[in-house]
């Protein structure tokens, strides 16, 4: 491995330019002197003193008892256990609904819309706005249910004399205006109308309109665990695991086995540094590249064990880079100042080369739909090409000679390395162009699945994560590891990519938490600097990395032996002889 001065900014690779609870059953005597039905609604002594409002649980006494309870019974209704929720109600004496909220419901249910609106009038506390919303809901289905009867004259009653005077929605009121003159619009808006699913409907849009404290939210116990789990789950730097695994029995809490920490496969099957490594977008396969001037296709076996699928050969120079097509049938694979090679994934064999006379190829990518590709050229062009190699677009000036690039998931936007500190943003359909500056050099970046955040890896060893929606601006920077000659890549990975992993000059493979910037841990295995890491999109805990020490390494969640496989186990070599 070639270096210069620090001081100078990197190539594209190879060198810088110039125990259990105890259960108490009750004694016989205790038994005998009280019912089950006593046991169970014994009340607390703390919750028998003072008003039912003003009581209060738990530690902290943040949790007041009649919010609890009458949550805990709209959770039992929502379950289907009306029986149990009814005796709840009894024995707390906290009802589920005050009497006035009662009587609406039960009002509206069976078409009493004036008493029903009179009954609201009754229900504190409202605001003039939300009872004039609510007023509204009411008498519309009141207009369309004399409409509905033929009984237009006090239709129009209502219409004129208790739904305009609201000044409530003015564009519905149009509408509902149209069905006196048009029975089509009548059809449409009540349809339905006197079914007590209609009504039902009306209940729920009252219950989102009007206070907590009047009506509770529909599943409110439910919402309630759901946003305490997340709050874990995101409190949780090593979380790495799908949700389903999180529970209400006990605090979450994951350790750092939910990391891929261990070497579990050692591949081998190039004969000089590998410099990039890239999953597929399935993750059932692995693709590498070296300076030996070839690309492996790796299969991923359902025991998670990788083999040797097809070796490509064909490119005159070292190949900087892969790239897998959204279907993950194709391959794109880059030379360093050559030419672009598309392979067919399951055969290996090569299906086009891209080139341009006298200007060579430093990057490449594919269009989200998979009918085109694109690549870096060393005359600083970016070039969009369909399948066959017609030359679609042709940008000039708008990437260094030694580039990293990506487009986002929706293909609007090409980005691309433009100067030695800055990103280049180009939308292609306003052809607006923004830029993400840097104070050091860069070196690589990577794109989030989302497209919404890129990674940009620095010559100062910091890792920049910038969220690239409306203005650009960094939210998180990762420290720790080395680089002081080569380019070294990162990725993110790990469930819902919540985790940041680097490659480095001292052998090692660092992971921080991506939110925090914290880092969690630092994997020696490799005799070599670590250019390149890939993180398993389908396998929160399948880490993949790429040295000059020739080999690649498989990391997963600790395990007793090491397998080691060479590069010969199920490989097939394939020749490309360059045709088109």
């Amino acid at each position: 491995m070639g270096f210069v001065e620090d001081s100078e900014p990197p190539l594209k690779r190879p060198k810088l330019p110039s125990s259990h609870s105890k259960i108490h059953s009750p004694s016989p005597v205790a038994q005998e002197a009280c019912s089950l039905g006593d046991l169970m609604a014994r009340p607390l002594p703390s919750q028998t003193q003072g008003d039912a409002h003003t009581q209060t649980l738990g530690s902290r006494g943040l949790i007041k008892r009649f919010e609890f309870v009458k949550i805990i019974t709209g959770a039992l209704y929502s379950l289907g256990y009306d029986k149990t929720g009814a005796l709840l109600e009894q024995e707390s004496g906290i009802p589920f609904h005050s009497s006035p909220v009662n009587s609406l419901m039960h009002l509206l249910m069976d078409g009493k819309w004036d008493q029903g609106v009179a009954t609201l009038r009754t229900i504190a506390p409202l605001d003039e706005p939300t009872l004039a919303s609510a007023s509204f809901l009411i008498f519309e289905h009141k207009f369309l249910h004399l409409l509905k009867m033929d009984d237009l004259a006090a239709a129009l009653h209502t219409l004129r004399n208790e739904i305009v005077p609201l000044r409530i929605n003015p564009n519905r009121v149009r509408e509902l205006a149209s069905c006196v003159v048009s029975p089509s619009h009548l059809s449409l808006l009540a349809s339905h109308l006197d079914s007590t699913d209609s009504r039902s409907k009306l209940l729920e849009k009252l219950k989102a309109l009007l206070p907590p404290a009047v009506l509770i939210p529909e599943k409110r116990l439910q919402r309630l665990l759901e946003k305490a789990l997340d709050v874990q789950r995101d409190a949780c730097v090593f979380h790495n695991s799908l949700d389903n695994n999180l529970s209400l029995y006990s605090d979450h809490h994951c350790g750092r086995t939910q990391l891929p920490s261990q070497t579990l496969q050692i591949l081998e099957a190039h004969n000089d540094e590998v410099w990039f490594l890239q999953f597929s977008h399935s993750g059932k396969y692995l693709a590498s590249s070296s300076k030996d001037r070839s690309a492996v296709i790796w299969e991923v076996k359902e025991d998670g064990q990788l083999s040797l699928k097809h070796k490509l050969i064909g490119h005159q120079k070292p190949v900087l880079t892969v790239s897998w097509s959204h279907d993950d049938n194709q391959l794109l694979t880059c030379g360093q100042d050559e030419a672009l090679r598309r392979w067919d994934a399951n055969s290996g064999e090569c299906l086009h080369v891209y080139e341009k006379a006298g200007i060579g190829l430093v990057s490449c990518g594919w269009f989200p739909d998979g009918t085109g590709i694109f690549a870096g050229m060393t005359d600083r062009s970016i070039c969009l090409w369909d399948l066959d190699g017609r030359e679609l677009e042709c940008w000039k000036e708008k990437t260094l000679r030694i580039s990293d690039m990506a487009i986002t998931d929706d293909g609007k936007r090409i980005i691309s390395i433009y100067s030695d500190t800055a990103i280049l943003l180009v939308d292609r359909e306003v052809r607006i162009e923004r830029l993400i500056e840097e104070e050091e050099f860069i070196t690589s970046f990577s794109l989030s699945i989302d497209s919404k955040f890129l990674l940009v890896n620095l010559v100062n060893q910091e890792i920049h994560l910038w969220s690239i929606e409306g203005d650009p601006k960094i939210v998180c920077k990762y420290k720790g590891h080395t680089r002081a000659r080569f380019v070294i890549r990162s990725c993110f990975g790990g469930f819902d990519q919540a985790f940041i992993a680097s490659g480095s000059e001292d052998s090692q493979v660092y992971i921080w938490h991506r939110s925090s910037g914290e880092l969690l841990l630092a994997l020696p295995g490799h005799s070599g600097a670590v250019n390149c890491v890939s993180w398993n999109p389908a396998n929160p805990h399948m880490l993949a990395s790429a040295s000059d020490d020739r080999t690649i390494r498989v990391w997963g969640l600790n395990q007793l032996n090491l397998k080691h496989r060479g590069g010969q186990s199920n490989g097939v070599i394939h020749h490309c002889n360059g045709r088109s």
